[in-house]
């Protein structure tokens, strides 16, 4: 009986052949995200998450858009929207306001506003400390390079 093909992988990989955990694309993306959120909240403390400065910076733009044109403006899903602007809701940062089909329109709130351009200064930052083991030629590379890998 043939093996399938997952375990016949196995059987014929030599590990000087599989790449290194530490050198998967996979990986370091998720390691540079880790970095990301560690800078935001050294910056920021613990007041805001970056998904929820993601948010609001999205809500100043565009004020008054439903939940789910939010959700593909920041590439999130629509419950975890939903959920986040439950909380910032709670939190009195933005308004839901029941739209018809059952959709909600998001704006900030003056306190939101508030948060927001308490958090703005800082962002700039964040950045720097991100990028700061790349020179500018790589930084600039390294953006367009991650715009492209997401398709912005």
């Amino acid at each position: 009986m043939p093996l399938p093909h997952n375990a016949a992988m196995r059987k014929t990989a030599k590990p000087e052949a599989v790449m290194p955990v530490h050198d998967e694309p996979g990986h370091l993306i998720r390691r540079a995200q880790q970095l990301a959120v560690a800078r935001f909240h050294e910056v920021h403390g613990r007041r805001a998450t970056p998904i929820q400065y993601a948010i609001l910076r999205t809500l100043q733009e565009h004020p008054g858009i439903d939940q789910v044109t939010l959700a593909q403006k920041i590439a999130l899903d629509t419950s975890s929207t939903a959920d986040i602007a439950t909380r910032l809701e709670a939190k009195g940062w933005i308004e839901r306001k029941v739209m018809p089909r059952r959709q909600r329109s998001l704006s900030l709130t003056a306190e939101g506003e508030d948060v927001l351009l308490e958090l703005q200064p800082g962002i700039e930052l964040v950045y720097q400390a991100v990028l700061k083991n790349l020179e500018v030629g790589e930084q600039e590379t390294f953006m367009r390079l991650l715009r492209k890998l997401v398709q912005m």
